[in-house]
């Protein structure tokens, strides 16, 4: 079975980008090659990565990545995950769907460090729950 393979774009390929990604190969790698990337490059957020390892779903060591990186492979879903990247990538060239879903953006939140990764698991469960209902209905 030839997996689909799905790129995941975010600005900073730091946090919404990582989540779906790992998201993806940890509940669907059997049948979905996840990638991620972002407008610029950063670091992955701490948080997130905490976020994830509270999931058994180890982003360790995850990078943030140019989408530069990907323009030349194909892919059968290319994925914005937030408003910038999907105005700043409005059309990638081997993508053969394109997806556009915005999610809150975990840098911006304020507070201690308990507040924020709340506020960060509830994003990735959002993505969780966007990512069962995009991808585990076999697209």
């Amino acid at each position: 079975m030839n997996k689909k393979k799905v790129l995941f774009l975010c600005t900073h390929n730091s946090a919404r980008s990582q989540i779906a990604e790992g998201l993806v190969r940890a509940l669907y790698g059997d049948r979905y090659e996840a990638f991620s990337a972002g407008t610029e490059v950063s670091k992955v957020n701490p948080y997130v990565i905490k976020s994830m390892a509270a999931i058994s779903i180890d982003l360790s060591s995850h990078y943030s990545k140019h989408l530069q990186k990907f323009l030349n492979d194909e892919f059968d879903y290319v994925v914005t995950v937030c408003d910038n990247a999907g105005e700043a990538c409005p059309y990638f060239p081997n993508a053969k769907t394109q997806i556009h879903q915005s999610f809150p953006d975990p840098s911006q939140f304020k507070g201690t460090e308990e507040e924020i990764l709340t506020e960060v698991a509830k994003v990735r469960d959002q993505i969780k729950t966007w990512i069962d209902a995009t991808f585990g209905e076999n697209l």
